[in-house]
């Protein structure tokens, strides 16, 4: 997964706004108590943090993944 990915599954998901703060604002424990904008910029892998993103507001399979019926994730890890 690209960043680029990353922020249009954080509009498509969350809203563009809502998404923005999250992205900000969220404190992950899944990624050492940061932030998802803070891991990006330490250099964790997008599929990562969004991931931990979905895992820790209890986001459904069904809605992780968008609008796009066929975008499908790699499993993690």
């Amino acid at each position: 997964m690209r960043y680029s990915d990353f922020s249009r599954l954080v509009d498509e998901v969350f809203g563009s706004a809502y998404g923005r703060v999250l992205v900000r604002e969220q404190v992950l424990p899944r990624l050492e108590d940061r932030t998802p904008e803070q891991a990006l910029a330490a250099g964790a892998e997008p599929r990562d943090v969004w991931h931990a993103l979905c895992d820790a507001l209890d986001v459904p399979d069904a809605r992780r993944w968008g609008t796009d019926r066929f975008r499908q994730a790699p499993p993690p890890g």
